[in-house]
């Protein structure tokens, strides 16, 4: 959806919320809102089923988007039934090839972040960004720039983020996307990219997603005690969540704890998201080296 320019933005904090992770907050404050404006209500119904698919709870989103619901609403329901329903997803993808192939309304910046969300998930990085490059919308761009991160193209991420500074510099997407960058850059970015995570959380909520940012950047820095206070933290905040259970596993490794504590985390890993690409490759890695083992005993 597009930013709203030269008036109040009445989701304002709806999209704050939805942006640092806080996606529960960010329904209530969708039900708080009395508006009259059609496409803000359209625009608030967005976020309030984005945020329903973040918080896992896919039924709702299925269940209460039907045929009959708004054509700019159907894409979420796709994602949901994608993101729930392994044994769907590869005749999802296959219909939204042919999607992707027609005539895309470019203005549809849903189906643009559904599409994209879909493919990147897939690991198809190149097609996630065909999808999102003709569009100016800044969640379209900041997903951009996680898709070029992704492969490895740091050089193309700064110059995203350049983009995103000149459409609206103090967004917090494009606050977040520099992060990101910093993040990955290393170095001496690893402070500017934690100051970042913890100015966000000082003026909002420090949530899993900015708790997990400054963890990662201590990580870089050896700061290993800091770093697993702020998972902590996060692991308080949400106990599921898989960026902390992922980065609490490689913090064990790292910080010598002992291989009960680094198993505990990589077991809650597997239950909670046994299709995670580290739950998966690690599984696969610990199959290879029993089978190399065997031929040794």
């Amino acid at each position: 959806m597009p930013e709203q320019q030269g008036e109040t933005d009445e989701l304002f904090d709806v999209k704050t919320q939805f942006y640092i992770g806080n996606y529960q907050s960010a329904i209530n404050e969708a039900q708080k809102l009395k508006l009259n404006n059609t496409l803000q209500k359209l625009e608030r119904d967005v976020f309030v089923y984005r945020s329903y698919i973040a918080l896992k709870k896919y039924g709702v989103v299925i269940n209460e988007i039907h045929g009959a619901s708004l054509e700019e609403l159907q894409p979420l329901k796709q994602l949901a039934e994608y993101l729930s329903q392994p044994s769907k997803r590869e005749s999802i993808v296959l219909k939204l090839d042919q999607q992707v192939c027609g005539n895309i309304d470019v203005n549809n910046h849903v189906f643009l972040l559904v599409a994209a969300t879909i493919y990147y998930n897939e690991s198809n990085y190149e097609t996630a960004l065909k999808v999102l490059h003709q569009s100016d919308n800044l969640e379209c761009r900041a997903l951009m720039l996680q898709a070029q991160l992704k492969m490895d193209r740091v050089d193309l991420a700064k110059k995203e983020l350049k983009s995103m500074q000149e459409i609206d510099d103090d967004a917090i997407l494009t606050q977040l996307a520099s992060a990101w960058v910093n993040l990955t850059v290393g170095g001496e970015k690893l402070q500017e990219a934690y100051y970042t995570f913890q100015e966000l959380a000082d003026k909002n909520t420090p949530t899993a997603l900015l708790l997990n940012g400054q963890a990662a950047c201590c990580i870089g820095q050896s700061k290993y005690e800091e770093a697993e206070s702020a998972l902590q933290d996060a692991l308080e905040k949400d106990s599921n969540n898989t960026d902390t259970l992922v980065n609490l596993v490689v913090l064990s490794q790292l910080s010598g704890k002992t291989p009960e504590v680094c198993n505990r985390y990589l077991s809650q890993l597997i239950d909670t998201a046994p299709e995670h690409l580290f739950a998966v490759e690690f599984q696969a890695k610990e199959k290879y080296f029993d089978l190399l083992a065997k031929q040794y005993v």
